[in-house]
């Protein structure tokens, strides 16, 4: 059974423009925050109601729930939410609709493939603020929508590999007027420019100068009291002198007392375990988003909250909090 229309529920006018380009086979292409979660799930309602709905998205937006919290704004059903890394479970399904959520099908690989399949026998649309950096990265959806019967097809028309090189390097591309013209066809760009204003502030810290140079000139890993085996290790010593250095960690310290909700950004243990030194001396309470602990966004007045990098990567919504606090770089 269907669910009714949320008759409050309506599009912004970039979102109406988009909704009115749409067709099977788009790339839906906006940034964070330009809605093409609510989108995509309009044009499902407008035209594909009848179908069963699958989402094939990010492992974290699969957790999360924010398809299903949006998709009941919109009065939509979904039949199951689900991560690329489980795309290989729907190549049975036919005459369904398909929205593929984050461009994860750059490739020829096994989720690139399984697109394809899938693709062929369903309905769909694909989101992403990253639709393509150069004209490989179309292929999978060039070919899904009947532009090229496969690779070789595609490869043949516009690739030249460079012959000079053991590994598999496109040289150049031949015929782009082609492929310019495929790109329009099924590229809707959603025009979004956002009113709020991003303000970035740089925290200038000291660190241990002569720790520093003692790694550095002589190669020794301070931490360890042993000599520095590779370029690798010798990064990862320079990097932890500047992160562990107490001056750093009293302006983490002031910032996260400053803040009541706060989102902080770290790369290793050591600082996970920094961070919580400093959230226990300030008695706050704090979540966690890593390798350790996969915990959601507290609903309550205060509170810490460390994601690490890597597991943080994808796109998440966060309204909670306006405030972001990057205790290390990401490289």
């Amino acid at each position: 059974m269907r669910s009714m229309i949320n008759m409050e529920f309506k599009l912004h006018p970039h979102q109406e423009k988009a909704l009115t380009k749409l067709k099977v086979g788009s790339i839906l292409n906006g940034g964070v925050g330009s809605g093409k979660t609510l989108t995509s799930l309009s044009f499902f309602k407008k035209y594909f109601d009848n179908l069963d709905l699958y989402v094939i998205t990010t492992a974290k937006n699969r957790d999360t729930g924010d398809w299903e919290e949006e998709a009941s704004m919109v009065g939509v059903t979904i039949k199951e939410v689900d991560s690329w890394n489980n795309i290989t479970k729907y190549l049975g399904i036919e005459n369904a609709f398909f929205i593929f959520d984050e461009q994860r099908a750059i490739g020829y690989s096994t989720w690139g493939k399984a697109f394809i399949k899938i693709a062929k026998h369903n309905k769909w649309i694909m989101l992403t603020a990253t639709p393509g950096d150069v004209w490989m990265d179309y292929l999978t959806v060039f070919i899904a929508n009947g532009f090229y019967k496969n690779k070789t097809d595609f490869v043949n028309q516009h690739v030249e590999y460079d012959p000079w090189v053991k590994y598999p390097k496109v040289k150049k591309y031949h015929n782009e007027g082609i492929l310019m013209r495929n790109r329009r066809q099924i590229l809707v760009p959603m025009d979004y420019k956002k009113t709020t204003v991003r303000n970035r502030q740089l925290i200038y810290s000291s660190y241990d100068k002569e720790k520093y140079q003692t790694v550095m000139k002589k190669r020794w890993n301070v931490f360890e009291d042993q000599p520095i085996q590779n370029a690798s290790e010798l990064l990862q010593t320079i990097r932890r002198v500047v992160a562990v250095d107490p001056d750093r960690q009293f302006n983490a310290k002031v910032l996260m007392d400053a803040h009541d909700r706060l989102i902080i950004f770290y790369n290793y243990d050591y600082e996970r375990d920094i961070l919580i030194n400093i959230a226990n001396e300030l008695d706050k309470d704090y979540y966690e988003w890593n390798g350790h602990a996969h915990e959601e966004i507290p609903d309550q007045e205060k509170w810490l909250y460390f994601v690490q990098y890597t597991a943080g990567a994808e796109g998440w919504n966060c309204i909670s909090t306006n405030a972001m606090l990057f205790y290390s770089p990401n490289y």
